[in-house]
């Protein structure tokens, strides 16, 4: 066999490859093959900066290159060899994996290889391989390059030591960036450094801020291993989540058990020198209200119900409330903000809570208290605290501290059952313990409207810093209202309806309501004082009950 020589012309990289291929073929790896191809290693070996076997295994990994899962068996055929002939040779394909010359895929019951396309263009031009330029990177060129890790690594194109290898280098080489300068100033393991950066990766590119168990476990090679961290963030007892980086999904105000998210004050911590918009800047958060969706409403009340309502707008507005806040904490007192707004229907109750939410720039989460009582039968405990944590949570992401509001609370304050033996009326009480346990310790802005304040319970009475009784308007404010409902009715039509019925702001609502249908249906005039009597007259209306025995 002619033994390969450079002669007068200077070979290729791929002329020497081509040389080991030919020489080695059928060979076992015995005989004198390493003799006569070793001007062929030796070139190899001293371009690319590797040793001689080393030369050899990338060569033939050349040799299958069009192959995505190169084997053992695939050298084995070609050197005519058995499979424990090849096990020294391992080890140096470990080597040109770390070098980046050879991509090793872990998932099967033994190692598969393919050669990056770089590499393969490398040497078609006779160059030799650089590896990839990975420091002085702008911070969204590192989470590319992350995400490019992390795909490898669930492509099982990585063991999980390599991943955070990686990883590793990769922040190492770009300390100058604030991200990888935050990321590293959290005292937190390897392990929960790479799940903090496979959920940042994940939220910057592809908008994904739900991440699932299933996605984290993709990352470990043992499930011991997942399986520990799933323990960790299940029970919240991760370091990501003690220092406010991770939190549990959310999902209509329940926590998600097998989902997470990154908080909003790790968003605004690490992602200061990306263009990612931050959900509480364009979007509303979920379960919320926004303010500025909040049509203005004029509203009229007695002297002293309007004072009081325009007191605590005052004290909402954000430099009072902080400033009230701040000297309460100072003082040793709760500086939660509870409110009880009661009266009849129809006086205004929940429309003021608007009112006072768009004109303090406070988004309200609002609480369906019937909706939310069908969910706690068997699970009550579980399923209110987790509607504190998420107003907590969204306290923290939100600009503005927003309003809890519990409408129509009637079914929740309430006197609570004494020596309770039913399930449901233990299970009622041991909901308003919670929420009263909640109120000593709110740090934020609760708002409860109730028609029956008769009937609360007086541990609640207590626990309301303000309370503002709306009581039916006066004639006057009756007047007002006609005329603002209904602007084309003269002065004197709205004195004798206000002065006639005594309705509350919201039954008048309802009549002008319906003699704006009237007035489109019909073409009945705006200003038609006979038909406006007409429908107060059926607004009033009661239905006699049937008399009982004879």
């Amino acid at each position: 066999m002619e033994r390969f020589t450079f002669g007068d012309k200077e070979p290729t990289l791929v002329d020497a490859i081509k040389v080991i291929i030919d020489l080695s073929e059928n060979t076992e790896l015995c005989g004198d093959f390493f003799i006569e191809a070793e001007e062929a290693l030796n070139y190899v070996a001293q371009r690319l900066d590797i040793n001689n076997n080393q030369a050899l295994m990338l060569a033939l990994v050349i040799n299958n290159f069009a192959d995505q899962r190169i084997d053992m068996n695939d050298f084995g055929r070609h050197l005519r060899c058995t499979p424990i002939a090849l096990l020294p040779y391992l080890k140096e394909m470990d080597v040109l994996e770390e070098r980046g010359f050879v991509v090793c895929n872990h998932s099967g019951d033994r190692p598969t290889y393919r050669i990056p396309y770089y590499i393969l263009e490398a040497l078609n031009d006779n160059k030799v391989p650089e590896q990839r330029q990975l420091s002085g990177l702008s911070c969204e060129e590192l989470i590319n390059e992350l995400d490019k890790i992390f795909d490898q690594r669930s492509d099982h194109e990585l063991t999980y030591e390599g991943l955070r290898l990686r990883v590793k280098s990769l922040l190492n080489s770009n300390q100058e960036l604030r991200f990888v300068e935050q990321v590293m100033s959290y005292e937190i393991s390897d392990d929960e450094i790479i799940t903090l950066l496979f959920m940042c990766s994940q939220c910057v590119l592809f908008s994904d801020n739900h991440i699932l168990m299933h996605q984290l476990s993709q990352l470990y090679e043992r499930r011991r291993e997942w399986s520990m961290l799933h323990q960790q963030l299940k029970n919240e007892k991760s370091k990501l989540q003690q220092l406010g980086l991770v939190e549990h999904a959310h999902d209509g105000g329940f926590n998600e058990s097998n989902a997470f998210c990154l908080t909003m004050k790790a968003k605004r911590a690490l992602f200061t020198e990306l263009d990612v918009k931050l959900d509480d800047e364009d979007r509303p958060q979920r379960g919320m209200m926004r303010h500025s969706d909040i049509t203005a409403h004029q509203l009229f009340y007695d002297e002293a119900t309007s004072r009081q309502v325009n007191e605590l707008t005052g004290l909402l507005s954000e430099d009072n409330y902080q400033k009230i806040r701040q000297r309460l904490q100072d003082k040793g007192f709760r500086c939660g903000f509870t409110c009880l707004f009661y009266g009849s229907p129809g006086t205004g109750k929940t429309e003021t809570v608007l009112q006072l939410a768009r004109q303090t720039d406070r988004d309200i989460m609002q609480v369906n208290v019937s909706e939310i009582k069908s969910k706690w039968v068997g699970d009550s405990e579980k399923n209110i605290k987790a509607l504190f944590d998420d107003y907590r949570k969204k306290v923290k992401d939100c600009k503005l501290t927003p309003i809890l509001l519990f409408n129509e609370a009637d079914a929740i304050i309430n006197r609570r059952q004494e020596m309770a033996e039913r399930g449901v009326d233990k299970m009622e009480n041991s909901i308003q313990n919670i929420i009263l346990q909640e109120m000593e310790t709110l740090d934020g802005i609760l708002i409860a409207t109730t028609n029956l304040e008769q009937n609360m319970d007086k541990a609640f009475e207590r626990r309301f810093l303000y309370k503002i009784k709306f009581n039916k308007p006066t004639v006057e404010a009756r007047q007002h209202i006609w005329q603002s409902m209904i602007p084309s009715l003269s002065a004197d039509a709205a004195s004798q309806l206000a002065t006639r019925y005594d309705f509350s702001g919201g039954q008048i609502e309802n009549i002008a309501r319906h003699h704006a249908i009237d007035s489109i249906l019909h073409g009945t005039k705006a200003d038609d004082l006979q038909t406006l009597i007409s429908h107060c007259d059926q607004e009033r209306l009661e239905k006699q009950r049937p008399k009982i025995g004879f």
